[in-house]
């Protein structure tokens, strides 16, 4: 309910951040862009996101545990220090994650305005991709995905532990809950910042449909170009990024660490 409510009221926002990141434009034209698809199409590709989300979350905290559990018993004996197991891992969790691409790749589609013509909804477009370019056209996109999702997971996971250290004891649950939000906000903001760029490469990608699969670096020095080698062109809707993932992760980080007391 958490993710639903979360996503839904972010939404619009994740859309004026997409317009940035895919045509490297201010915020008040990309909103521009959304007023002039009209109010119909403001929740165009919500389906998605809102599937793989939960089921995100669920892969990254989840196997995170469950790998780390693993490894542990495995290599506890060898002299293995376990941070260097725990961040295993999670870039195991992380990269397990990247299964769920065809969801970003469908939203990325829903949310282009260029493709309004083309793709009715979340089926249409699976069935659209899948139909007439295979399997293959819904990972479009892959490699930006891998290269975000299995290092921002290491330190997001290796750095909870001393960021809430470093903050204030708690000494009540309410407490404990704002100290776990103020972890997960920061080090999901931060890294949403870090690893801004390859959310544009993965933008750009996906938003082609069929043609040649183009390198990561490729794309990227395509963006690059087009937006005259500015870097504060590149990062066009990190700021927006910032406070979007500063609440979302912070509810994230903060509902998982309160189930974990509840189960």
């Amino acid at each position: 309910m958490a993710a639903f409510t979360n996503i839904a009221v972010t939404f619009p926002i994740q859309k004026v951040l997409f317009r940035q990141q895919l045509h490297g434009v201010l915020a008040m034209e990309a909103v521009r862009q959304l007023q002039r698809d009209g109010l119909r199409n403001l929740y165009r590709g919500l389906l998605p996101p809102l599937l793989q989300k939960s089921t995100t979350v669920a892969i990254m905290f989840g196997l995170y545990e469950d790998f780390s559990r693993v490894l542990l018993d495995r290599v506890g004996g060898m002299g293995v220090p376990e941070l260097v197991t725990r961040s295993f891992a999670a870039a195991l969790a992380g990269t397990t994650e990247a299964v769920l691409t065809p969801f970003e790749r469908v939203q990325t589609l829903l949310q282009d305005h260029r493709h309004h013509g083309r793709f009715n909804n979340t089926a249409h477009t699976f069935r659209t991709l899948l139909g007439e370019y295979g399997v293959r056209e819904c990972y479009r996109g892959l490699v930006p995905v891998l290269l975000r999702n299995g290092p921002s997971n290491v330190l997001f996971f290796g750095l909870r532990g001393p960021i809430k250290e470093r903050l204030p004891q708690a000494s009540s649950q309410l407490g404990h809950i704002a100290s776990d939000f103020v972890c997960g906000g920061l080090l999901g903001a931060g890294l949403g910042i870090m690893f801004y760029p390859l959310n544009v490469v993965k933008s750009r990608a996906q938003s082609q449909v069929g043609g040649e699969f183009r390198p990561c670096r490729e794309v990227l020095l395509t963006v690059w170009r087009e937006r005259g080698g500015s870097v504060a062109k590149l990062f066009r809707g990190a700021q927006l990024n910032y406070h979007r993932s500063l609440l979302s992760w912070g509810i994230i980080n903060a509902t998982y660490e309160l189930l974990l007391k509840v189960i």
